[in-house]
C-alpha cells in the first residue's frame, strides 16, 4: 500500500515502541517468606510445650506464684479495657476486660501477690495460736503457785479463767465467804492483796497489754450517800491496778481501767448474787492475733458484745457515769441521738 501523503502541518507520526518482558522464574522455593511463616510456627509451638511442661511440673502454689508475678499491677496498664479514660475510670469491677488473652473473661480485679509463695498469710493465726499455749502455761502456774501457798489453796475457786476477744481474762471473784475488798469500799483485804500479787507474778512472763475492769452486784446504795456502784466499780479496778503496779507490772503494760458497775454480771439471773462482785484481769492477745469476735465465741459471748457496744447502751452508760449517782435520770426519759458525744433526754417511756 502506498505510503498516505502528509499534509503540509501534519506533524510527523510517532514510532510505536514494543516492549517485551520476559518473566523469570521464581527464587528458590518462592523466595524465603515461607521461613518467616515457619519460624513463627515452631515458635508458638515450643512456647506451647513449655506451658505443657510447666502445667505438668509444677504445684498449685508455684502455678499461683508464677500468675502473680506475670499479673500487671499499675492501674494505668488497664486503663483501656473497659472504656476507661484515666484513673479509676471505666466500668465497675464486676465488668468484663476486653483483652484478647483473656477472651473477654474474668474481671477488672488486679490480682496482686499475697506473699513470695502465692499464698494466704497465716500470721494472724499462728500468733493467735502461741498465745494460747502461753496462756494454758499461765494459768497452769498460777493454779501450781497456789497451791504451794500457805493459805492460797482454799482462794483457787475464787480464780476463774476465761479465753475471750480481748484475751485471756482472769476473774478474782467473792463469794459468800471471802470478799476481796472491805464491805463498800476499795480496801483490799490482804489475802487479795496476795492473791493479786501471785497473778502479777505469773502475767509478768508476758508482755502483752493488760486491762483491769471492776464489777460490782446490784445491790444499791442508800439515797444522799456520794458512793455509788459506777464509782465503786471504778475505784475498786485502780486499786487493783495499784496493787498490781506494786507487784511488779510496768504502768506501759495497762491498757484500760475499767468499771462497769452490775452491768456484766457474772450470775446472769441474780444481779444481787455475792459472785457478782468481781476483778477481772485480761492479758490481751498479741497484736493482730485477733480482732473483733472470735470464730470461737459462743452465741451468748457473742450477743453480749452486741449488747454492749450498742450506741443506746453506751450512751446511758455514759449517762450514769457523768451523773455518779448524784442525782440520776428521771425515771421517764428518752436519750435522744445516742450516738453523740453527749446526751439529751425528753419525757418519754423507758
Amino acid at each position: 500500500m502506498a505510503e498516505k501523503k502528509r499534509g503540509g502541518n501534519e506533524p510527523e507520526p510517532r514510532p510505536i515502541i514494543v516492549k517485551k518482558i520476559i518473566v523469570e522464574g521464581h527464587g528458590g522455593h518462592h523466595g524465603g517468606a515461607w521461613k518467616v511463616a515457619y519460624a513463627d510456627f515452631v515458635t508458638a509451638m515450643m512456647a506451647f510445650f513449655l506451658l505443657m511442661w510447666l502445667l505438668g511440673a509444677t504445684t498449685e502454689k508455684q502455678r499461683k506464684g508464677l500468675a502473680d508475678y506475670f499479673t500487671p499491677t499499675l492501674v494505668q496498664m488497664k486503663e483501656n479495657s473497659a472504656g476507661s479514660n484515666g484513673l479509676f475510670g471505666g466500668d465497675s469491677m464486676m465488668a468484663k476486660e476486653s483483652y484478647p488473652t483473656t477472651g473477654g473473661q474474668g474481671n477488672l480485679a488486679i490480682t496482686i501477690p499475697r506473699d513470695s509463695s502465692g499464698t494466704k498469710d497465716q500470721g494472724g493465726k499462728a500468733m493467735k495460736a502461741a498465745d494460747r499455749q502461753k496462756f494454758e502455761s499461765i494459768k497452769k502456774e498460777l493454779e501450781a503457785r497456789m497451791a504451794r501457798q500457805k493459805g492460797m489453796a482454799k482462794l483457787r475457786k475464787n480464780v476463774r479463767f476465761t479465753e475471750t476477744r480481748e484475751g485471756l481474762r482472769i476473774d478474782l471473784i467473792d463469794e459468800a465467804d471471802f470478799a476481796m475488798f472491805a464491805m463498800g469500799t476499795d480496801r483490799l483485804v490482804p489475802q487479795a492483796r496476795a492473791l493479786i500479787g501471785e497473778v502479777a507474778t505469773v502475767l509478768q512472763t508476758m508482755p502483752n497489754p493488760l486491762i483491769v475492769r471492776g464489777h460490782t452486784d446490784g445491790l444499791p446504795y442508800a439515797s444522799g450517800r456520794t458512793m455509788n456502784n459506777w464509782l465503786l466499780s471504778s475505784t475498786r479496778a485502780e486499786a487493783t491496778r495499784q496493787a498490781l503496779s506494786q507487784s511488779g507490772i510496768g504502768n506501759a503494760r495497762f491498757a484500760r481501767i475499767e468499771g462497769v458497775a452490775d452491768r456484766e454480771p457474772f450470775i446472769k439471773g441474780d444481779s444481787y448474787d455475792p459472785r457478782n462482785r468481781r476483778m477481772s484481769i485480761i492479758l490481751g492477745w498479741t497484736r493482730g492475733g485477733s480482732s473483733g469476735e472470735d470464730e470461737g465465741d459462743d452465741a451468748e459471748t457473742k450477743a453480749a458484745i452486741r449488747e454492749r457496744d450498742d450506741p443506746m447502751h453506751v450512751a446511758r452508760s455514759e449517762a450514769k457515769a457523768l451523773d455518779m449517782g448524784g442525782t440520776g435520770l428521771p425515771s421517764g426519759v428518752e436519750l435522744l441521738n445516742p450516738g453523740a458525744k453527749g446526751t439529751s433526754a425528753k419525757p418519754g417511756k423507758h
